[in-house]
């Protein structure tokens, strides 16, 4: 999930906007029942849209929404599907994240929650093989290889820094020095893929060699992690799975870190509980760490600019269908941070925690 197609349905602000998110399958049969359902959610979105606005000042949305569902290629589908409608917007995403519910959100802007859930869980980062036959690196994408990185420098043959002198191959210090002297130049191309790209890596190889690539690094935090090699498996699809295990339990003590980090603020009255207090910080510009459960959704109807009255019934005109998404996506717009979350150490202060600033 790139956070550019957020930022440019984020600046969408007509009325309406209609936002539908489900759930769907990567396989046959199942994935024949996401059509179904899929053309289902767009009736019960077409409805609402007649009853609320009529049909003449919506009639390119309504041709739209008639359109979509055969628009979409089922065989391609993830785990769940995304789309965006206005009058002038049509988009369509794909993530591999499903979501709570399948729902249809209309409102004067996009339902974005979904994709900044996706945002935040998405990973890209570099992946490092030093095996005993070459170097080669790789681009990856959450679970999944997206392409092997070849430019001048990779794939590095295997080590060719060795000394045809059988009294330096019997040294272990000259040997030393050899696999050194090769680790600093993967690392400097490394580092010249990084400058390119931001991305960090992961390295797949042995203990031994990860702790001399450490020493020899001019930047050793350039590398997050590093997986034991397994030379009999170093197929794609397995290195990508033991970089993802780190990946995710890395994201696992980021969650650790900011739910500490809520508690030291509570601590000093440092945040704010209450969803309206929440609002005006965040439209304020003082959000910095929101943390929200995962479950937590808010339908709200605006009474001021600061002020609004919560709703049970989303089907009511002028109804903002989830107040957090807005919430969230002001706070992420402004430099803040936003984590959706389950952790249960958090229940205590409320389904929805604000840090400020100041």
């Amino acid at each position: 999930m790139r956070k550019e197609i957020i930022e440019e349905l984020a600046l969408e602000n007509s009325n309406p906007c209609v936002t539908i998110s489900l759930n769907t399958h990567r396989t046959k049969p199942d994935n024949k029942k996401d059509r179904i359902l899929l053309k289902n959610l767009c009736k019960q979105a077409e409805s609402r849209l007649i009853t609320e606005f009529g049909i003449k000042l919506i009639a390119p949305l309504l041709a739209k929404l008639d359109k979509v569902s055969d628009e979409i290629d089922i065989s391609l589908n993830l785990d769940s599907l995304h789309i965006f409608l206005s009058n002038k917007t049509k988009e369509i995403i794909k993530s591999s994240w499903p979501v709570k519910a399948n729902t249809v959100h209309i409102a004067n802007s996009f339902a974005l929650r979904p994709l900044i859930y996706a945002l935040n869980r998405t990973e890209e980062y570099l992946i490092l093989l030093l095996s005993q036959s070459g170097v080669h690196l790789y681009r990856a994408l959450n679970d999944s290889i997206t392409e092997e990185v070849k430019n001048s420098n990779f794939p590095f043959s295997q080590n060719i820094h060795f000394h045809t002198d059988s009294l330096k191959i019997s040294d272990p210090k000259a040997v030393d020095n050899m696999v050194r002297e090769f680790l600093n130049k993967v690392d400097k191309a490394i580092g010249k893929v990084n400058r390119q790209t931001g991305l960090y890596c992961i390295a797949i190889c042995t203990e031994d060699n990860f702790s001399r690539l450490m020493q020899v690094a001019d930047n050793p935090a350039l590398y997050m992690r590093f997986a034991n090699i397994n030379y009999n498996n170093t197929a794609n699809h397995f290195i990508s799975a033991q970089a993802w295990a780190l990946v995710k339990k890395m994201q696992g003590e980021k969650m650790s870190e900011a739910v500490k980090e809520i508690r030291d603020a509570a601590a000093v009255g440092n945040v704010y509980t209450d969803l309206q207090e929440i609002y005006r910080a965040v439209k304020e510009g003082r959000g910095d760490l929101l943390i929200t459960d995962h479950n937590y959704y808010q339908a709200v109807k605006m009474k001021g600019e600061f002020s609004f009255e919560l709703i049970q019934d989303v089907t009511i005109p002028g109804v903002i269908d989830d107040i957090i998404s807005n919430i969230s996506w002001e706070i992420i717009s402004k430099n803040g941070r936003v984590l959706f979350t389950e952790n249960e150490d958090l229940k205590e202060l409320g389904n929805i925690v604000l840090k400020v600033r100041y």
